[in-house]
């Protein structure tokens, strides 16, 4: 929630005012700034004293993926169920936590709306070959894997990076705390942002929402 209203604040004030976004989050100046602390030391946002927060380009990727979900429950919800869009947009919010990459591409396709931009670098973990390196989107296992996940540090934000790929298919990643290995059944339900690409692509950015 901190990535997303960033980027919905972001056309308003650059960078945003950490009181701004205590403001709009309903919660204290003080969670305000460790959660900012956190955010910096995943490098999803870049934090300047006294002028505020910015989202860097992953943190950007990570907002935009949540906000894509949403904004595709808005337009199912308005338009195929003919819901109100203040009752559409907060059910949207609710839904959007519960959306699988799946479902996402499976509605998009039904209401003919194209992914976003982002979806071109985001792909699974097991695709990653070594020396790729990645920032962790989404994280699509069991209550039991995620629970293992956690144990380890391994979260959403957190980028790795694919040190060696072993015979029988596990994964050998690196951190910024530590190096740890990840079966390929693991590695498969895990989305990433391909950060080897997007540090020489060159595009035009979208505004934050959904794009026709």
């Amino acid at each position: 929630m901190y990535l997303v209203t960033l980027a919905l604040l972001h056309g308003q004030e650059q960078p945003v005012p950490l009181s701004l976004l205590a403001q709009n989050l309903a919660v204290s100046p003080v969670s305000v700034n460790e959660m900012c602390r956190k955010l910096t030391e995943r490098g999803l946002i870049e934090y300047q004293p006294y002028k505020g927060a910015t989202l860097t380009f992953a943190g950007r990727a990570i907002a935009q993926h949540i906000l894509d979900r949403r904004r595709l429950w808005e337009v199912f919800l308005v338009k195929k169920l003919q819901m109100e869009a203040v009752e559409a947009e907060d059910l949207a919010c609710r839904l959007e936590h519960i959306t699988s990459d799946n479902l996402m591409e499976r509605l998009a396709l039904f209401l003919g709306k194209p992914l976003s931009w982002q979806a071109q670098l985001s792909r699974s973990l097991a695709t990653l070959t070594a020396g790729q390196r990645g920032q962790i989107l989404n994280i699509g296992a069991d209550a039991q894997i995620q629970n293992f996940l956690q144990a380890q540090g391994v979260a959403v934000g957190l980028t790795v990076e694919v040190l060696a790929l072993a015979m029988h298919g596990s994964f050998l990643l690196k951190t910024a705390t530590q190096n740890l290995v990840l079966s390929q059944e693991i590695a498969t339900q895990i989305e990433v942002f391909l950060l080897n690409e997007q540090e020489s692509a060159t595009f035009q950015e979208a505004p934050y929402g959904f794009r026709a």
